[in-house]
């Protein structure tokens, strides 16, 4: 059975990094004050945010590429598993952490909002990159949090706290948002391989064997998560990764309707459909006709 390292609570983790817990639900952790550690799996309880503050090349996790040498986050939502085996070697860790327990925020705007921050289910070689002027930004947030964290707690401390923190946060939505548009070139070719898995998929036998293809399939053949992969296609082309789809979907069944040896129930079940009413209720959504007024009428 595999090992891996569980946090259930901030002051765990606080105490696993020679931290003092001035907060039991929230802490801004320096882990250059860690011990040196070797790389293995944890499962973590609450939000964690980690600041690498090492040239890529040392990063003990996982990443493809960066636009920048220094100062990467990784955003790990509670019950998520990060982390691998590098043969027993030690390291020390540099950067710092920004954890929160849910119950942090639970009942606040903030916690009303929290499953918008998507990128808290990215994979992590789906980090963000950040910029020398974004760094800043982002430690200036991170000194707010811990000002808050090291002064004594009063009737305003907790609304600062998560106010800051949801600060911290809507910068990181606005600079994923400059790295999408950053990375164009990269995400041009993941558009592209989109679309020939789609024409892949449609063109053989998959339809009738596994169905419509979901997002999630499509995520996993081009190795994204499906949140990093539905707003990288809501950015690229306006449309959700769902709708982009059925798109395609509609487009391949306009071409099969033309063929009148087949009929709409049997073009839907080549589609992937399971019922036919299903297939001629999306096409008249998207197309404004019925598969059969749309064959009469052209």
């Amino acid at each position: 059975m595999e090992n891996i390292t569980r946090f259930d609570t901030i002051s765990q983790y606080n105490a696993f990094n020679n931290h003092e817990t001035l907060h039991p639900l929230v802490s801004v952790v320096d882990l250059s004050k860690a011990d040196k550690r070797q790389n293995v799996r944890s499962n973590f309880g609450f939000y964690t945010v980690f600041l690498k503050e090492i040239k890529c090349g040392d990063l003990k996790y996982g990443c493809n590429y960066y636009d920048y040498e220094e100062g990467t986050l990784v955003f790990i939502g509670p019950g998520q598993v990060i982390g691998g085996d590098t043969g027993g070697e030690y390291y020390q860790p540099m950067g710092y952490a920004l954890v929160f327990h849910p119950d942090l925020v639970r009942g606040s705007e903030l916690g009303r909002h929290i499953n918008d921050y998507t990128f808290f289910s990215y994979e992590v070689h789906e980090a963000l990159h950040l910029s020398e002027a974004e760094r800043k930004i982002i430690f200036d947030c991170l000194s707010k949090i811990k000002f808050e964290l090291e002064h004594p707690i009063d009737k305003h401390s907790k609304k600062l706290i998560v106010t800051n923190i949801e600060l911290f946060l809507n910068y990181c939505v606005r600079f994923y948002d400059r790295q999408f548009i950053t990375r164009g070139l990269v995400h041009k070719g993941i558009l592209e391989r989109f679309e020939s898995l789609l024409n892949s998929y449609f063109g053989s036998e998959n339809p009738q064997t596994i169905g419509l293809p979901s997002v999630g399939y499509c995520a996993e053949q081009l190795h994204l998560s499906a949140n990093y992969f539905g707003d990288l296609i809501k950015k690229e082309t306006g449309k959700s990764a769902q709708e982009y789809i059925q798109a395609k979907l509609i487009d391949i069944a306009k071409e099969k309707i033309f063929d009148t040896s087949k009929s709409v129930s049997e073009i839907a079940y080549s589609l992937g459909f399971k019922y036919p009413q299903h297939f001629t209720r999306l096409f008249k959504q998207r197309v404004g006709q019925s598969p059969n007024e749309y064959r009469l009428l052209n």
